[in-house]
C-alpha cells in the first residue's frame, strides 16, 4: 500500500507575522507569504504549518482565538487567505492550520455568554464555585505561572485557564462545546485546508470532580525554568487524563471525514497518559513531544534515548522537530555562537531529516539563523514580560525573516517591524546564502532534494549502532534499501569503525569533512557522513 502523504513529509512552520510583510505595516500577512511560496517550495517542503490565523487579541498572540470562524485582519482578508490556499496548492504545497481548541480568548463569544448563569453556553467553560473563604477552588496551577483560576465577579465564581487569565478553558466535558470545536475543524477542511497541528493536545479534558494535583517529589523536580511553579506538581487532573485519548480519537475521525488530510499534535506534559504516543489509527495521526525541543546539549546519548523511548511504541508515528515558536533556536541551544554557526546549523539539519517521522523545520533553521537577544523593553511575549530578567520569553525566536541584506529590516517590511530584525541575521539572509553552495540554505535544499529520492530516509526502520561519543550513528531501512548515517557531534577530529563502512556507495548528503579508510571513518569536525550499505 502506497504510504499517505504525510509520512516522512516535510513540514515548514511559518510564524505569519514575522515571516513577510506586505503592506508595510511591520507584520508579516498572507500576501506576504503568498510572494514566498516559491522559496518554500524551492526548499523541497511537502506542507506549511501557519501559526493561528484567527483574529485574536493578541494577548498571547493568536493563541487565544476571538474568532474561529475568520482571519485576522493584520494578514489580510478572507479572500486573501484562499488565494494563500490556492497558490500553495498550484505548487504542491498542502496548508495546515494551527488549531487552539483547548482554550479561547476570553473576548471569544462563547466566553461572553458563558458569564451568563441564565445562557445555553452558562457550561462551556470550566467554571467551579470560590471555597468558604473566597480562596480558589484547588491548587491547580498555570503554565505561565500562579493559580490556574480567575475570578469573575458577572459569575461570582472562577473559571479555569492553563495558560493566561485571558485563555479560558473550554468545557470538552459539555457535549455542545465538543461539537462546536469539531465543528471548527470540519468547517476549514471543507474550506480546502490539508490538515491542522493542535495545540496542547494533552489538555482537552479535566477532572470534573477538581481533585488537587498531586506534588512532584522535590528530588525528581527539573532544574529551574520558567514555569518553575507549574513543575512543582503532576498535571494529572487538570489535563492529561487518560480519557484524553478518546478526545484525539474522536478528532482524527472528524478530520478522516475528508480525503487526503492529516492531523498532528502538540504534547507539552505527561506524554504517556495524555495519548502522545498512540498509533495513527488509536489517536491523531502524529504528535510530537518537548524532549527534542527543551534538549540544551548535542549528545548522542540524548538522541538514542529519545529514540529508543519511542520504539517501545512501535506503531505510532512520531513528528521530530528540534525547533519552533516557543523555544531557543536550535543553533543557539545546541552551542553555536551569537553571529550563528553555518557547521553546526548544517549537521543539525542533516541529523533532523535523517531521524524517523514527519520533519517539522521552523521558518530560517534553514538559514541557520541564531537566537536574537532582545532588550527589555522590545518584548512583546507575556512570557518574558513576567518572568524578565531570569527569561526573556519566546520573542528571540520569532523575530523576523532575513531576506535581503541590502534592503531595509533586511527585506522584510517597508515599515517598523514588530520585532527588531536580528543584527547578525544579516550575514545570513537569504540573498546572502542563495548560489553560495557552502552555506546553510543551500545544503538544506540538496538535503531535501536528494532525501526525495529515499524511501528509506522517508519511511524506514531507524536501528541505532553502538558508538562511542561523540558519534551518533544509525540505519534507516525501507524494502531493500539501507542507508548508514554517522554524525560527528563534537568540534573535534574523531572516527569510527563499523563493517557498514566498507559497503556501499558514500552519498553526496554528508557535509564537514570525512574520509574512509576500509571500515573506518574518518569524521572532521560537526561532520555528517552517509552511505547506502
Amino acid at each position: 500500500m502506497t504510504a499517505p502523504w504525510w509520512r516522512g513529509a516535510v513540514v515548514y512552520q511559518v510564524y505569519i507575522r514575522s515571516f513577510c510583510d506586505s503592506n508595510g505595516d511591520g507584520q508579516g500577512d498572507f500576501a506576504g507569504l503568498i510572494s514566498k511560496l516559491d522559496y518554500i517550495a524551492k526548499l523541497g517542503i511537502d506542507a506549511v504549518w501557519l501559526s493561528p490565523i484567527h483574529p485574536s487579541p493578541n494577548r498571547d498572540w493568536g493563541y487565544d482565538v476571538s474568532d474561529y470562524d475568520g482571519v485576522h485582519p493584520d494578514y489580510g482578508t478572507t479572500a486573501d487567505f484562499n488565494a494563500l490556499l490556492a497558490e500553495a496548492h498550484k505548487r504542491g504545497l498542502k496548508i495546515i492550520l494551527d488549531e487552539v481548541l483547548c482554550h479561547c480568548s476570553d473576548e471569544h463569544a462563547w466566553f461572553r455568554e458563558s458569564l451568563d448563569v441564565t445562557s445555553d453556553k452558562k457550561d462551556w467553560f470550566v467554571w467551579a464555585d470560590p471555597k468558604d473563604d473566597g480562596t480558589v477552588p484547588n491548587n491547580w496551577l498555570a503554565v505561565f505561572g500562579g493559580p490556574g483560576w480567575a475570578y469573575s465577579p458577572a459569575r461570582r465564581q472562577y473559571y479555569h485557564h492553563k495558560f493566561l487569565r485571558q485563555q479560558p478553558k473550554i468545557n470538552w466535558t459539555n457535549a455542545n462545546a465538543k461539537r462546536a470545536c469539531l465543528d471548527v475543524l470540519s468547517t476549514w477542511l471543507e474550506r480546502g485546508v490539508d490538515g491542522f497541528r493542535l495545540d496542547v493536545a494533552n489538555a482537552y479534558l479535566h477532572d470534573a470532580t477538581l481533585t488537587d494535583n498531586p506534588a512532584i517529589p522535590p528530588a525528581e523536580r527539573r532544574a529551574y525554568e520558567w514555569s518553575h511553579a507549574a513543575n512543582m506538581q503532576r498535571h494529572f487532573h487538570d489535563s492529561n487524563l487518560v480519557e484524553n485519548r478518546k478526545e484525539l480519537v474522536d478528532i482524527r475521525h472528524t478530520v478522516e471525514k475528508f480525503d487526503d488530510r492529516f492531523v498532528f499534535g502538540e504534547f507539552s506534559e505527561e506524554f504517556e497518559r495524555s495519548g502522545a504516543y498512540l498509533a495513527p489509527n488509536e489517536g491523531l495521526h502524529a504528535g510530537y513531544t518537548f524532549g527534542l525541543l527543551i534538549a540544551s546539549k548535542l549528545a548522542p546519548g540524548y538522541i538514542r534515548n529519545y529514540f529508543e523511548d519511542l520504539a517501545k511504541h512501535p506503531q505510532h508515528w512520531p513528528c521530530v522537530s528540534f525547533s519552533n515558536h516557543d523555544v531557543i533556536r536550535t543553533v543557539s541551544r545546541f552551542g553555536g555562537g551569537p553571529e550563528g554557526d553555518p557547521a553546526l546549523a548544517k549537521m543539525l539539519f542533516a541529523l533532523l531529516c535523517s531521524l524517523r517521522g514527519t520533519t517539522l523545520i521552523y521558518q530560517g533553521e534553514e538559514l541557520g539563523l541564531p537566537e536574537v537577544d532582545l532588550r527589555r523593553e522590545q518584548l512583546k511575549d507575556p512570557v518574558g514580560d513576567l518572568y524578565y530578567p531570569i527569561a526573556k520569553g519566546r520573542d528571540g525566536c520569532r523575530t523576523p525573516m532575513p531576506w535581503d541584506s541590502a534592503a531595509a529590516n533586511l527585506g522584510f517590511s517597508s515599515g517598523v517591524p514588530w520585532l527588531p530584525m536580528g543584527p547578525a541575521h544579516k550575514a545570513l539572509a537569504v540573498s546572502e546564502q542563495e548560489g553560495n553552495l557552502d552555506s546553510p540554505l543551500e545544503f538544506a535544499r540538496h538535503f531535501l532534494r536528494e532525501r526525495k529520492q529515499s524511501a528509506a530516509l522517508r519511511l524506514g526502520d531507524l536501528a541505532f549502532i553502538d558508538t562511542e561519543k561523540p558519534v551518533l550513528a544509525f540505519t534507516r531501512t525501507h524494502e531493500d534499501e539501507r542507508i548508514f548515517c554517522a554524525f560527528n557531534m563534537s568540534r573535534e577530529d574523531t572516527s569510527f569503525t563499523h563493517p557498514l563502512i566498507g559497503q556501499g556507495e558514500v552519498l553526496g548528503l554528508g557535509c564537514g569533512n570525512s574520509m574512509d579508510r576500509g571500515n573506518t571513518v574518518h569524521l572532521g569536525p560537526l561532520a555528517a557522513s552517509f552511505r547506502r550499505a
